[in-house]
C-alpha cells in the first residue's frame, strides 16, 4: 500500500519504498524471534552464540560491533549466557583488562543444533525471490546500512 502521505516526489518515493522494508523486517523478525525461543534463546543470545560458532571466541567490545549492540546490552546477554553454562569468559594472562568470550561444550552443542534450522528456515523466507534477487537485496541493503553510517559519522564529527 503506498503512503498517504503528501510531500514532494522524493518523499514519497522514499516512503513507498521505506514501508514495505520495515514491514518486511517486521514480519521476518518475528518469525524468526518465535523460532529463536521455541528453541529456548532470546534472538541476542542467539547472535553471541552464532557469532562465536563462526568467528571463534571474541571481546564482548567485538560482539557489540560486530552485532551493532550497546555494551550494556551485551553484557547481560553474556550474562545470562554464562548463567545458562553456554558461554564462558576468560580473562587474558597478558593483559587482565583484555577478557574474551567462549562457547563452552554445552553451548557449542545448542548451536550447532538450532543454528541449521535457522538457516532452513532464512532459506525458505527469502525462497520467493530468485537467487539474483536475493544478492540485489544484500547490495542494496548493505548500501543502504552503510549511507547512513557515514551520514552518522558525519553527524558526530560536527
Amino acid at each position: 500500500m503506498p503512503t498517504h502521505y503528501r510531500g514532494s516526489k522524493q518523499e514519497i518515493q522514499a516512503l513507498n519504498a521505506y514501508i514495505p522494508l520495515l514491514r518486511a523486517v517486521d514480519t521476518l523478525t518475528s518469525r524468526g524471534t518465535a523460532r529463536m525461543e521455541a528453541a529456548g534463546v532470546t534472538p541476542g543470545q542467539f547472535a553471541v552464540l552464532e557469532a562465536l560458532l563462526h568467528l571463534g571466541p571474541l571481546c564482548q567490545r567485538e560482539l557489540g560491533q560486530k552485532l551493532l549492540r550497546a555494551g550494556g546490552n551485551i553484557t547481560m546477554v553474556v550474562d545470562n549466557l554464562e548463567k545458562q553454562g553456554w558461554v564462558r569468559r576468560v580473562r587474558s594472562r597478558e593483559d587482565r583488562r583484555f577478557v574474551s568470550v567462549h562457547l563452552t561444550a554445552k553451548g557449542k552443542r545448542l548451536i550447532e543444533r538450532i543454528f541449521p534450522e535457522h538457516a532452513a528456515a532464512v532459506r525458505r523466507e527469502m525462497s520467493c525471490l530468485t537467487a539474483a534477487e536475493q544478492e540485489s537485496l544484500r547490495r542494496l541493503c548493505r548500501k543502504l546500512g552503510l549511507s547512513n553510517l557515514k551520514e552518522d559519522e558525519k553527524g558526530r564529527r560536527s
